[in-house]
C-alpha cells in the first residue's frame, strides 16, 4: 500500500532534514497544523480551502510536487469518505444586519408612516393652537389697561370692561 500524503510529506521533510519549526516559520502555518497534516488528521485543520492551501505550501517548502500533494489529499479524503473538504454549493446567507430580509409587510410600513405623520401633524396643530390662545390672552390682558385709559379710574371694573368687550364683539359681528 502506498503511503498517505501526510506520510509522504513527512518523509520528504525528513529526507531534507528540515525541522517542523522551519516550515512553520517559512509558511506561517502553525506547528499544530503541520503535525495534523503529517498524521493525516485533517479534522484538526480549519477546513475547506485552507486545508488545500496548507498542504500545497507544505509540499512547496519540502520540495514535493504541489499538484501531486493536492491529488493525494483529495484521494485520501475520498478513500476515507470524508467530505468536509468539499466546496459548499449552497449559498451562504450573511448574518450582516443590513442584509436581513424584510419581516414587515410593505402595507404595514405605509400604514405606520401615515400614523406617524398624523401624530406629528396633530402635535404641530396643537402647538399652533396653544400659541394662538396664549397670544390672544396676552391681548385681552392688555384690554383692562386700555379701558382704564378710556374710562378713567373711577369707572373701571372688570364687569364694565367685560360688557364693553362683549358690545365690541357684537358690533363687530353686525358689521
Amino acid at each position: 500500500m502506498a503511503a498517505s500524503i501526510g506520510e509522504q510529506l513527512r518523509l520528504a521533510r525528513e529526507g531534507r532534514g528540515i525541522p517542523l519549526r522551519d516550515i512553520c516559520e517559512q509558511t506561517r502555518i502553525s506547528v499544530h497544523y503541520l503535525e495534523a497534516i503529517e498524521s493525516n488528521d485533517y479534522k484538526r485543520l480549519p477546513g475547506g480551502v485552507f486545508n488545500r492551501s496548507f498542504i500545497k505550501a507544505y509540499a512547496r517548502c519540502v520540495g514535493y510536487d504541489e499538484h501531486e500533494a493536492i491529488e493525494g489529499y483529495t484521494r485520501y479524503l475520498r478513500e476515507h469518505g470524508d467530505t468536509s473538504d468539499e466546496v459548499n454549493t449552497t449559498p451562504m446567507h450573511s448574518k450582516v444586519y443590513t442584509e436581513t430580509p424584510a419581516t414587515r409587510s410593505p402595507l404595514l410600513t405605509v400604514f405606520l408612516a401615515v400614523v406617524i405623520l398624523a401624530v406629528l401633524t396633530a402635535a404641530a396643530l396643537a402647538a399652533l393652537h396653544w400659541f394662538q390662545k396664549r397670544a390672544s390672552r396676552a391681548t385681552f390682558s392688555d384690554e383692562p389697561a386700555y379701558a382704564l385709559q378710556v374710562c378713567g379710574p373711577s369707572l373701571y371694573n372688570e364687569r364694565t370692561v367685560d360688557s364693553r368687550l362683549q358690545e365690541a364683539d357684537y358690533e363687530a359681528v353686525l358689521q
